[in-house]
């Protein structure tokens, strides 16, 4: 079953972040087309001519878009390997309404930050952002039954969920020059970080800080230079 897999990405994105994981996860081997932020392919355009953006996953000819989806397919298919959503009904739905939380409501304050126009705006996200984190702090308590993940023993749906955004979340306190997960008000998020980006799963895929930082000030400096004011 692992002939002909490909993943279309970038590796600035931590929504291409969350399948290499999910892959490494279950073991799988993959080739990984960089796609060119600048001119997409006529293969993504092809693969996902709805939204037209990455991560697409594709298995033989069949391609797969959208992070929590292809996360969720990937689970099915390969289901003798460890499991990434619980196996519980319950468990399962609750990690996936906190999943859609992380990306309705949470990560956007990730954007929201690096494009704020002045202090005043940057510390109302940030206020945003910790908001969101110490619920995530309940939530990962909850979840994780006093074990070192939100999946319990070892990485799981709600982890990759999360994890994927922890490289911009490194940039972010880099640019508000302030700690967002600390031992203060976040301190089971803190020590759950630190497990989750040194697991061999993981650790080759969150991209470096510094890398990430540079790519940040990138596209803040490109939209500065598109910006008609």
């Amino acid at each position: 079953m692992d002939d002909d897999i490909n993943l279309l990405g970038g590796w600035p994105s931590p929504f291409v972040n969350r399948v290499q994981i999910a892959l490494n996860l279950k073991s799988i081997s993959y080739e990984f087309l960089e796609e060119n932020f600048d001119a997409k392919s006529e293969l993504l355009l092809k693969s996902n001519p709805v939204y037209k953006k990455i991560p697409v996953f594709i298995h033989g000819d069949k391609p797969i878009c959208e992070s929590l989806i292809i996360v969720q397919c990937i689970d099915e298919l390969w289901s003798s390997g460890p499991s990434i959503l619980p196996l519980d009904p319950h468990d399962r739905a609750v990690a996936r309404f906190w999943a859609a939380y992380i990306d309705d409501k949470w990560s956007p304050l990730l954007r929201d930050l690096r494009t704020a126009q002045g202090e005043e705006e940057k510390l109302a996200t940030v206020d945003k952002m910790v908001e969101g984190l110490v619920l995530l702090e309940e939530v990962y308590i909850k979840c994780s039954k006093n074990k070192g993940f939100f999946g319990g023993d070892s990485i799981g749906y709600l982890d990759i969920a999360l994890g994927c955004f922890l490289g911009w979340l490194r940039v972010a306190e880099k640019l508000v020059h302030v700690k967002l997960l600390d031992e203060t008000k976040t301190p089971g998020l803190v020590g759950w970080a630190e497990r989750f980006c040194s697991d061999d799963a993981v650790k080759n895929v969150i991209p470096e800080t510094q890398k990430l930082l540079e790519f940040a000030k990138m596209i803040v400096f490109r939209a500065k230079a598109q910006s008609p004011n």
